[in-house]
């Protein structure tokens, strides 16, 4: 046994792990699966939440205050003499300054019937038209005749003529220079009234055509006066 010879002992540290490599491999395994494990924990710990998990409520922003305006406020309308403070409003005369609307004709109380006046008519007996007949032309068998007349009244008025013959036939009247009236024959002349009223102081020709009988009338009248002339 003297012969025999021990392996020496090999001392722990540095050595010894070298010479046995698969420490090394486990422990870099070791490593490894620890590492993965912190890198997957961390990587669940950011991922977006589950779907149906209500997200947090956004605050809302400041919005932008538009300073407000005042309001413009219209100035009293100053009130018109006669007008009554239950209207809706003035009339626009008020308004503008234009002068003030003419007053309107008063209103009967309820109940009583409205009074109206009727236009002024000359008293009985005074003419209101002077009228003089004369003969414009002459041909065989009928005449043309005229009845001039003249408003001697002082307000406008309109007129009738009635003109008569002994026998004989009318054929048509009409008015100079003015616009045409109405005229209904009768059995032995016609009658014609005015269309338009005469001015005071203005005149106005009536003419007419007669056959077959003489031109002297029997009745010439302007609103029931007789003419003159014949």
């Amino acid at each position: 046994m003297s012969g025999m010879r021990r392996a020496p002992r090999l001392t722990p540290g540095p050595a010894a792990i070298v010479s046995s490599p698969w420490v090394v491999v486990g422990a870099g395994v070791v490593v490894m699966v620890v590492l993965l494990v912190m890198t997957l924990g961390a990587y669940r710990g950011r991922s977006p939440a589950p779907d149906g998990a209500s997200a947090p409520p956004a605050l809302p922003l400041p919005s932008e205050v538009t300073p407000s305006r005042p309001t413009p406020v219209a100035s009293p309308v100053p009130v018109m003499p006669g007008l009554s403070g239950r209207a809706s409003g003035l009339p626009p005369s008020a308004v503008t300054g234009s002068p003030s609307p003419s007053v309107a004709p008063p209103v009967s109380p309820p109940g009583q019937p409205v009074v109206t006046r009727s236009p002024t008519r000359a008293p009985q007996g005074q003419p209101t038209f002077s009228g003089r007949y004369r003969v414009v032309q002459s041909f065989d068998g009928g005449f043309i005749g005229e009845v001039a007349m003249v408003n001697v009244s002082a307000q406008s008025r309109g007129w009738t003529v009635r003109l008569e013959f002994s026998g004989g036939r009318f054929v048509t009247a009409w008015v100079e220079g003015v616009p045409q009236g109405t005229v209904r024959q009768l059995d032995n002349g016609f009658t014609y009234v005015s269309g338009v009223d005469v001015r005071p102081g203005g005149s106005v020709s009536l003419r007419f055509h007669t056959e077959r009988t003489s031109s002297t009338p029997r009745l010439c009248t302007v609103d029931g006066v007789r003419c003159g002339g014949f």
